[in-house]
């Protein structure tokens, strides 16, 4: 099934790399790249000339049983807290932080989800602060 669903997503990036363009997104430097449908009542491309370029519809989808996959052929869960990471399958599923996760909580979420063997799509370096009272008892009496 591994190897399937790993041919499938290869197939749904290749589909991608056809994309769609916004009607007279060349000739204006202020319309952003992303798709809007042409409403025009003489618009070219509504009418679907070919070389106007192609609409988004249904045959250009992905796979049914790769949809939702990540690039990495994982399912993505959004976790907030450690104990969420419990209910996780880490032969299929893998997890993505919340954006609202402060610092301390997301290297709690980091470790206990190495140590369940969970793949986290958006790892960042734990920082480790030292604090004055974490240093040694001998080098404060060293300094007086």
């Amino acid at each position: 099934m591994a190897s399937e669903i790993k041919k499938l997503i290869k197939a749904r990036g290749a589909k991608k790399s056809s994309r769609f363009a916004r009607q007279c997104l060349q000739a204006k430097v202020k319309l952003a790249d992303s798709w809007r449908r042409p409403r025009g009542l003489h618009s070219k491309q509504r009418k679907d000339y070919r070389a106007k370029g192609a609409h988004p519809e249904a045959g250009f989808g992905a796979p049914k049983a790769v949809r939702g996959f990540h690039p990495s052929g994982y399912r993505e869960a959004l976790v907030f807290t450690p104990v969420e990471l419990d209910a996780v399958d880490p032969a299929t599923t893998a997890v993505r932080i919340g954006a609202s996760v402060g610092g301390a909580k997301r290297s709690v979420i980091q470790t206990k989800a190495a140590e369940l063997g969970i793949k986290v799509l958006n790892p960042k370096e734990a920082k480790v602060a030292v604090t004055p009272a974490a240093q040694p008892a001998e080098e404060v009496k060293a300094d007086e």
